[in-house]
């Protein structure tokens, strides 16, 4: 192992609580959503993090605020930086929708009627693909244009980091299931990650990435 990168989905947002499409809109945490962040800091606050990042989202933001408020380490001095190429997947036209409505529309005319559904009989990489060709508009991501985004921040924080270090990354939860799907395809990511969870990636200096556990919240797991 050359580094780690602690993935934290957000704290609870209000769209989240209203079962809203929210990708790259954005909405303030709710008082659930702050101490989601906090929870996690405290499950987080002996590790040692040598870099912190969030998505430029507001909701990334203050969920890492909150996670390095309450570090035991030195991190606490560390200045959280935004990287937009970790923001989440655009949706485009359903930004703000009702989620079992939008997805519908987008996989209906496949036989899915839920998100889950569309995941497991194609991939979360068709789903994007979808999403854009029902798109009336087109400015949904589809998988080529979300990937090429990503792997650009991959790229970049691989660049920086030095062995042994741990990354702090707040980010969001169909990335977090994204990245997990791509590197460990075993695992089943139709059960999302929660609000405040944390999924560890282990690069190689080569550049390889593994997941060492996915959507931990429990303060008795592995962090």
């Amino acid at each position: 192992m050359a580094y780690s990168i602690y993935l934290v989905r957000h704290g609870q947002t209000y769209l989240n609580r209203y079962n809203k499409i929210q990708g790259w809109s954005d909405s303030p945490l709710t008082p659930k959503g702050v101490k989601d962040g906090h929870d996690a800091g405290k499950r987080l606050a002996q590790l040692a993090f040598t870099h912190a990042f969030h998505s430029d989202t507001t909701r990334a933001a203050r969920t890492c605020r909150y996670i390095l408020a309450e570090n035991k380490t030195a991190a606490t001095a560390l200045a959280p930086k935004a990287l937009a190429e970790f923001r989440e997947q655009n949706f485009g036209y359903f930004e703000g929708s009702d989620t079992s409505q939008a997805w519908l529309m987008i996989g209906a005319d496949r036989g899915c009627k839920t998100f889950n559904e569309l995941i497991t009989k194609y991939s979360l990489a068709k789903a994007r693909d979808f999403t854009k060709a029902a798109d009336p508009f087109h400015d949904a991501e589809d998988n080529a244009e979300y990937w090429t985004r990503l792997d650009h921040g991959f790229k970049y924080l691989h660049e920086l980091a030095r062995p042994d270090d741990k990354i702090l990354l707040v980010a969001h939860a169909t990335m977090i299931r994204s990245i997990t799907q791509r590197f460990a395809p075993e695992i089943d990511v139709t059960v999302g990650p929660k609000n405040g969870s944390v999924t560890r990636l282990d690069v190689s200096s080569e550049g390889q990435i593994k997941i060492a556990y996915y959507n931990h919240y429990l303060p008795d797991e592995t962090y």
